[in-house]
């Protein structure tokens, strides 16, 4: 029997629309022979099927649907929503309550690495090198001047959760910090300020399914922008270099760094770590748990220039945790 995915989509936030993009990339990823394959949306106002080009409605209390008078539920769900209920750990516990398996880490994992601040501070406990950080909650006083004296300038101020560079300001001058406060406190409730690193910015995906785990080659990330903004992100404004131009040893030294994260958080299926590399040496900026999908982001770039397909990479996340959830009697049947 064929095995029904739901590619989960959408969101609360201002990530929705590249939510939607990962979607398309995802579902034109997976194998349709193999699976039957449903783009689901999940948003304030609704959750929703897409099934032969009608919307219907999903009933939240055991994820399913029904469609000419048969109800389909899902046996695995492929999460793709960047930022809140699913990057944050909110839906994977959902399907665990549920027992459906999916893609992504775990509640744990989700909700540490979606806390910038938090996360980076676990990892620098056991020896991941991070950029120096305060953090700014609602009705915390802003001190500018003793801010500064920290952590320097130029520097940066972003939401504390959330990504796509939504609201993220890089900061040059006193007088800019407290607009770009402001800015970020729009997008989360809370606001870390990060010292600036000049150096190459990199990226490594991975993933771990049972054949083992895989670190793909590195993607350097090459902008005009101050930073590698939403414009550089989205509207093309960068040029991205896959393999990244570094030596074996420094390529080997960054995916050997990406891996010890994965097993640091905990994570499973595909992951992204950020690097800065200042003086020949790894920064991490931020660890990405569902990490954009589109035909031409960094993993599927990255899959290809290690001789992988993006289909049969998908079809051995699932395979291996829908395995390991019919394993311990967690799949909902």
């Amino acid at each position: 029997m064929k095995k029904n995915i739901a590619v989960v989509w959408g969101g609360y936030s201002s990530e929705k629309v590249i939510s939607e993009k990962s979607a398309a990339g995802i579902y034109s990823f997976l194998d349709k022979v193999k699976y039957n394959v449903f783009k689901v949306k999940i948003d304030h106002t609704s959750w929703e099927a897409e099934h032969h080009g009608e919307s219907i409605p999903v009933n939240k209390n055991d994820f399913s649907f029904v469609a000419n008078g048969q109800t389909v539920r899902f046996h695995f769900a492929y999460i793709t929503i960047h930022g809140t209920p699913g990057e944050d750990g909110t839906l994977q516990g959902y399907f665990d309550m549920l027992s459906i398996p999916y893609s992504s880490c775990g509640v744990l994992a989700s909700a540490l690495t979606f806390n910038k601040f938090t996360c980076n501070h676990f990892l620098k406990s056991f020896g991941v090198s991070v950029a120096d950080s305060v953090i700014l909650r609602k009705n915390d006083p802003l001190h500018p001047s003793e801010i500064i004296s920290r952590l320097g300038l130029p520097l940066f101020v972003k939401p504390n959760v959330g990504g796509s560079s939504f609201a993220t300001t890089k900061v040059k001058e006193e007088t800019q910090l407290e607009k770009a406060v402001e800015d970020a406190f729009r997008e989360a409730p809370e606001v870390i300020i990060e010292s600036f690193i000049a150096g190459t910015e990199v990226t490594c995906g991975c993933f771990e399914t049972d054949k083992g785990f895989t670190a793909l080659p590195l993607t350097e990330v090459v902008t005009t922008n101050e930073f590698f903004d939403f414009n550089a992100k989205y509207n093309g404004q960068v040029e991205e270099i896959t393999p990244a131009r570094l030596t074996e040893a420094l390529t080997r030294t960054i995916q050997q760094e990406t891996e010890k994260i994965y097993r640091l958080i905990g994570a499973k299926g595909i992951i992204r770590a950020d690097f800065i590399i200042a003086d020949n040496k790894p920064v991490l900026l931020e660890v990405n748990t569902t990490p954009g999908m589109t035909t031409t982001s960094f993993i599927p770039q990255q899959a290809a220039a290690a001789g992988l397909t993006m289909t049969e990479i998908l079809t051995e996340i699932i395979e291996t945790e829908y395995c390991k959830a019919k394993s311990t009697d967690f799949v909902l049947q």
